[in-house]
Formats: structure tokens, C-alpha cells, sequence
């Protein structure tokens, strides 16, 4: 089943054609890498599949309880409500709040208390704010944070950052997420656990990633599927064995000795 479907994509800037004709069709359940080279649009692709930029031409559709429905031109916070989440190239915490309460604030969206009940502190109040702190608990230990729940985000080493900032995307209960470049400046300790982290995210919450990467062992080693893009266009689409022998992909981007 389909869970996203974009036709003929395209987003121009003033005269420069950032992303040209994209078509994509994702499944459920996949593992899905975005491969290029520096400036080949694959950040520009992920804001438009999440709000960020509203397309210059051609659709995104998003499976929602069976009907796929438009919505390219939507705003970032409602298409997260539709069940879409993302992590960033550049870390984007709230460094000086705890590292569970970075988690927290990605509930805000399911938060049920009216604005009289938080005023009045009513037992409904306590009630979903013990909820909600359980919950964050919970995606803390699953990325391996729950020990450093009180810690303060800014204190945490990089790579956990990069994994804290995992955690708050999916504290928005996504259907599908999309991570922006999530080993960058990761040690290969840090990647290799970051790489078996995806894998169980996956599994346990039924989930469809798309990730941004340019590490080309993670992306050939946990990707199912791998779309390339550059200079805004979709150059390939396959397994990663097809990337791999794809002379198109191997001159633009992984290079003559590519065996990765």
C-alpha cells in the first residue's frame, strides 16, 4: 500500500529549478535512501514533502486511513497531525529545557486538556501531563536516553543529540519519518549504532523512513529502496545492488571505485 505518492515535483527559485518533475511512489513498512551530491536538492525534496516549501508545480499525496489525499501547499504543523515527522541537518533542540522535556514538547499536538483545565491545574491536567511524561519516558529508553532524562540537552554528546532530536520526532506518533543527513558528524562507532537504532525504530513503531545520507555504507547497508537525485532531477530509482552498477549514479556521484 502507498503511504506517499509525489507527481512531477518541482520547485523553482526565481529562475533556478531547485527540484524538476520528481515522481516517487513509497510503501508502507520501506526503508527508503535519498542519495546526491551537495546541492542536488534532496533537502529542498524533504521541505517540500513536509511543509516547509510549497511546490512550484505537481502533487504530493499522503495515505490517510486508506485515501490518499493532496497536500502539497499545507502547513508543516498539519501535516504533522496527518502522521508526517522529520529530524534536520542541523540540530534543532531545545538546548537550555531537559532531555525529557525536548521530548515532551513533541506531544504538544496530541494534548487533549482545554486551555481553562492547564489555568486551573484540574485533575484532568495531571492526569495527561503524567501520560505524556510516561510516554516520553518510554521513547527515551528506547533510544537509549532514559538515563540522562534530566540532563540538559545541551549537555549531551552529539551523537545522543542526534538521537534525542530522533525521539522528539517521534513523539508526534508519525506514519512516516524523514531524516535529514542523521549520521553527519557521527563517529563510525556512533553510525554503526545509529544504523542498528534506525533498523529497531522501524520494527517497533511499523514505521516508513526516508532518509538524507551521505554516508554510503549506512545508506547501502540499511536502505531497501534508493532514489538519486541531482541537479534537482531524479536520475535512479532501486535496490542498492542497482545504485551500485547504475553508470549514471557512478559518474555523478559515487565515483569510478564505488563498491561500497
Amino acid at each position: 500500500m502507498s503511504v506517499l505518492k509525489v507527481t512531477g515535483l518541482t520547485k523553482n527559485f526565481g529562475g533556478l529549478s531547485a527540484v524538476s518533475n520528481v515522481n516517487m511512489e513509497i510503501e508502507q513498512g520501506e526503508l527508503i535512501g535519498l542519495i546526491g551530491p551537495n546541492g542536488a536538492g534532496k533537502t529542498t525534496l524533504f521541505n517540500l514533502l513536509t511543509g516547509v516549501y510549497e511546490p512550484s508545480e505537481g502533487t504530493i499525496e499522503l495515505n490517510v486511513d486508506g485515501k490518499m489525499i493532496s497536500i502539497e501547499g499545507k502547513k508543516p504543523y498539519v501535516i504533522s497531525t496527518l502522521g508526517v515527522s522529520r529530524t534536520f541537518q542541523n540540530i534543532r533542540l531545545f538546548k537550555e529545557l531537559t532531555v525529557l522535556d525536548n521530548v515532551r514538547i513533541g506531544m504538544h499536538q496530541s494534548v487533549k486538556t482545554s486551555v481553562i483545565g492547564s489555568i486551573l491545574r484540574t485533575p484532568g491536567f495531571y492526569r495527561e501531563e503524567k501520560m505524556l511524561e510516561e510516554k516520553a519516558y518510554e521513547l527515551l529508553k528506547i533510544v537509549h536516553l532514559d538515563e540522562h532524562a534530566e540532563d540538559l540537552a545541551k549537555n549531551l554528546p552529539y551523537g545522543k543529540q542526534r538521537r534525542l532530536e530522533i525521539a522528539r520526532a517521534l513523539a508526534t506518533n508519525p506514519k512516516i519519518l524523514f531524516l535529514d543527513e542523521p549520521a553527519a558528524g557521527m563517529n563510525p562507532q556512533e553510525t554503526a549504532e545509529l544504523t542498528e537504532l534506525i533498523h529497531e525504530l522501524k520494527e517497533h513503531f511499523h514505521l516508513t523512513i526516508i532518509l538524507i545520507e551521505h554516508d554510503m555504507s549506512l545508506v547501502m547497508s540499511i536502505c531497501e529502496r534508493i532514489y538519486v537525485l541531482d541537479y534537482g532531477r531524479l536520475i535512479a530509482k532501486g535496490n542498492p545492488q542497482q545504485i551500485k552498477s547504475n553508470k549514471r549514479v557512478i559518474e555523478a556521484y559515487l565515483g569510478e571505485d564505488a563498491s561500497c
